[in-house]
């Protein structure tokens, strides 16, 4: 079974600018929840002329805490990992008091009506589009887009670098975390991106990890192959559960996660569902009706090896 060691001492004060790193500060909202952990974290750039990732949500205390904190500095660029409201819905009135652009995946203000993709709809215009290998340069610093999907489809993680000694560091969003798992809802979230956006980072050289919530990842490498071995687990165990006769997204959840607390088993069946989206893509499974209803092996295969279940909601 995927051994996950998750980080969940996180030591921070809400509204609070502490310092993380020599050019890098972050203060968080105060919205913890299932999805959020302890809050949505807001990262700092630089000094003097900054830029934020993930401005968060649209929260007043969190959005004064952001223009107190930097009073006397410049705001001049706010970078969004994605359009979960959680993440980004701030940068509107951050930028009516400061001026600073806005950089996401898509769209973007020069294309009127376009689409980032299926993540279209969650209402974010961006200034300025970013897609994979884009570089924004700072004072002293640069970062680089990383284009993740699986979460969203316009989910970005940004690679941070000092000038002349790259500090490598991944701000990771909701991609990769280290106090849970992340959770794939369909039809915007894809299980079979996710896998292919974790297997990327593997190729990457980033020594540490910021999630958007919660406390760093210090052993990045380590932590994605035991999320990419913990959703291979999750898609044997559905296919057993599929094999033994289980037809519904309620069924294989109530059989696979075994000890989960009520309050996340509609977390479980998003993820239980993006995974039988995928298998049903592969070949591996079959949904009877409309989409979502019953799912089978398809006929003359077999039930997928045995799997001794988990507790976690993804």
């Amino acid at each position: 079974m995927a051994n996950i060691r998750f980080y969940r001492d996180f030591n921070f004060e809400y509204g609070v600018l502490e310092t993380v790193s020599p050019l890098i500060r972050r203060i968080v909202a105060r919205n913890p929840g299932s999805f959020t952990g302890p809050g949505t974290g807001t990262y700092v750039i630089g000094h003097g002329r900054v830029a934020l990732i993930d401005p968060g949500p649209a929260l007043s205390s969190h959005i004064e805490a952001i223009l107190h904190a930097l009073r006397g500095e410049t705001i001049e660029h706010i970078l969004i990992t994605h359009t979960h409201p959680d993440h980004w819905p701030a940068a509107e009135a951050i930028q009516q008091a400061t001026g600073a652009r806005t950089y996401g995946f898509g769209p973007d203000q020069s294309m009127p009506g376009a689409s980032g993709g299926r993540a279209a709809g969650y209402g974010s215009i961006h200034d300025q589009t970013m897609r994979d290998g884009d570089v924004l340069d700072g004072h002293g610093w640069q970062i680089e887009a990383v284009h993740t999907p699986g979460h969203t489809s316009d989910h970005l993680c940004f690679s941070f670098s000092k000038e002349k000694e790259k500090e490598q560091v991944l701000f990771s969003g909701d991609h990769v975390m280290g106090w849970s798992t992340s959770v794939i809802i369909p039809p915007d979230g894809d299980m079979g991106d996710y896998m292919r956006s974790l297997e990327k980072l593997l190729d990457r050289d980033e020594a540490i990890y910021l999630p958007t919530h919660g406390p760093a990842i210090p052993d990045p490498k380590q932590h994605v192959r035991a999320f990419i071995e913990h959703r291979r687990e999750r898609t044997a165990a559905i296919l057993q559960r599929l094999g033994k006769g289980d037809a519904t997204i309620p069924e294989i959840v109530e059989a696979v996660y075994v000890g989960l607390s009520a309050g996340l088993r509609g977390a479980a069946g998003l993820s239980v569902e993006a995974h039988l989206i995928e298998l049903v893509s592969l070949g591996q499974a079959e949904c009877d009706g409309p989409p979502g209803l019953h799912y089978r092996l398809p006929r003359g295969s077999r039930a997928g090896r045995k799997h001794k279940s988990g507790s976690e909601p993804a």
